[in-house]
């Protein structure tokens, strides 16, 4: 098990500070994929059902989500070098498993490595800020309010979109399969399950996008993902399981099977319930 020691030095997290990122906490207390109902906190829950998928990838994996949380948090700045000795040792990890972590974290954009400067947190400028997991990082942290805002007014055009062009195509089993996720939530409402209707609502939209035959808008198929993952605000109207939320499924399934792109589009964006700061941006769908 990969352990932190607080360090003046290198400003690293130590145990007493490991509630401030839910993923690392959910590893230190073995609380990873914790079930829905057995805590209070939606964030921490999230957090570790998502930890629960960095255990499998190991050290590095974990290491990843810890280091990029605290770049993400402005708990790492570029004030100073990350140096891969002192993460070493205090994570108590291999050299090997700190320079693939800090690989992948370049990769997303947070660090760079150069000669005779070392490896440096870059600004948020140089972020893949499309990268799903920057977006649950940032979902979880000071800008989880901007994240969240960000990632409606994003969702608002891509998914009325695909919506319009998923009608066109009209794939019989990908059309029974959305209705199959139609009624998977409409069973998982009456039941209070939660978990499963969050899957089936994932699944919809994933399928929603896949068949649209765009392949960039598929490409940003791990944006909705995300969002779906993380919302704990106003960021869609499914977050919190509802008889409207299966209404409005229902009737984008219904107008894809019509051929009719205006409904499903129409529909689409009755589904996604718009944040305050949005509606300036987004106008509220009226109902026809």
């Amino acid at each position: 098990m990969m352990t932190a020691a607080r360090s003046a030095d290198t400003g690293l997290a130590g145990p007493g500070e490991l509630d401030r990122y839910p993923y690392a906490e959910a590893h230190a207390t073995g609380r990873v994929g914790v079930p829905s109902w057995e805590s209070s906190d939606p964030d921490l829950n999230r957090a570790g059902r998502r930890a629960a998928g960095s255990r499998g990838r190991g050290l590095h994996g974990q290491l990843v989500q810890q280091l990029g949380q605290m770049i993400v948090s402005g708990d790492l700045g570029a004030d100073r070098p990350l140096v891969p000795e002192e993460i070493g040792q205090r994570f108590e990890v291999s050299r090997t498993v700190v320079r693939e972590s800090l690989r992948v974290l370049e990769a997303k954009g947070l660090v760079s490595a150069r000669p005779n400067v070392g490896t440096r947190v870059r600004p948020v400028s140089d972020w893949n800020l499309l990268d799903p997991d920057i977006i649950e990082w940032r979902a979880f942290g000071p800008q989880r309010d901007d994240q969240r805002r960000e990632l409606s007014e994003l969702r608002w055009t891509i998914e009325p979109l695909a919506a319009r062009l998923a009608a066109g195509h009209g794939r019989e089993d990908v059309q029974q399969r959305l209705v199959d996720m139609v009624e998977i939530m409409g069973h998982a409402l009456g039941q209070g399950d939660s978990v499963t209707f969050a899957r089936a609502d994932a699944e919809f939209h994933s399928l929603l996008i896949q068949v649209a035959g765009n392949r960039m808008l598929e490409h940003l198929s791990g944006i909705v993902s995300a969002a779906l993952q993380v919302s704990g605000g106003p960021v869609t109207g499914c977050d919190r399981p509802t008889e409207s939320a299966v209404a409005h499924h229902a009737r984008i399934v219904e107008a894809l099977g019509a051929a009719d792109g205006v409904g499903a589009e129409t529909a689409m964006r009755q589904l996604l319930t718009v944040h305050p700061d949005v509606e300036r941006v987004v106008p509220a769908p009226r109902e026809h």
